[in-house]
């Protein structure tokens, strides 16, 4: 079953974010959002728009996710999605650590109840399709606030080489192909679909 909108994508995905971050506020379904999300994917990159480094920077709270079937088939969009739960908290923020310098640095965290797990580590941003490559090093998990588990994890893949040096096709990234002040969209290396939401305007 396909999905026709009958509204913008850009209006049916703000109203999918206004509607995450209110209780009560009606909100599309999910194979409505995934359609508004195709469809602002396939025109990004018909029109080959680039979206600047500035515009991903910052905290951001994941609001939507769709999976790898979300694709157009026969010209329509097919695939469905689901809003996150407010139990569960997932957050990714994207940050230069030195102002002065290109390098750009990941953190992808998720509560749950007491139960928190922080994955960090490098990126980058060549400015390729909206390419955002990175890797996660390091690895924190914390329950009720104490820290259980502090380590680093490493990607096998890059076989000793540096991340500055390691191939994109190894590592995995974010094809972005939406950006606002309110909100980010993304498809993932596995192929899923998401929004994010500004962490700022979450907490106003």
């Amino acid at each position: 079953m396909t999905t026709t909108l009958d509204k913008t994508p850009q209006t049916v995905v703000s109203e999918a974010v206004q509607g995450f971050r209110e209780a009560g506020q009606q909100r599309p379904d999910g194979k409505t959002v995934t359609a508004a999300l195709l469809a602002l994917e396939r025109d990004t990159k018909r029109g080959k728009q680039s979206l600047p480094l500035e515009s991903l920077l910052g905290t951001w709270r994941l609001c939507f996710s769709a999976g790898k079937k979300a694709k157009f088939q026969s010209g329509e969009p097919v695939g469905s999605g689901f809003y996150m739960p407010k139990l569960a908290i997932a957050r990714i923020s994207f940050t230069r650590p030195v102002e002065s310098e290109p390098s750009l640095a990941i953190a992808n965290e998720l509560h749950v109840g007491p139960l928190s797990v922080r994955f960090t580590g490098p990126a980058r941003y060549p400015g390729q399709k909206n390419l955002l490559v990175f890797d996660f090093t390091h690895l924190q998990v914390r329950c009720f606030g104490l820290m259980v588990y502090r380590g680093e994890v490493g990607s096998k893949k890059r076989a000793g080489q540096s991340f500055a040096d390691t191939a994109i096709a190894k590592l995995p990234f974010f094809a972005f192909f939406t950006a606002t002040d309110d909100y980010i969209a993304a498809r993932g290396r596995g192929g899923g679909l998401a929004i994010w939401i500004n962490e700022k305007r979450e907490a106003e």
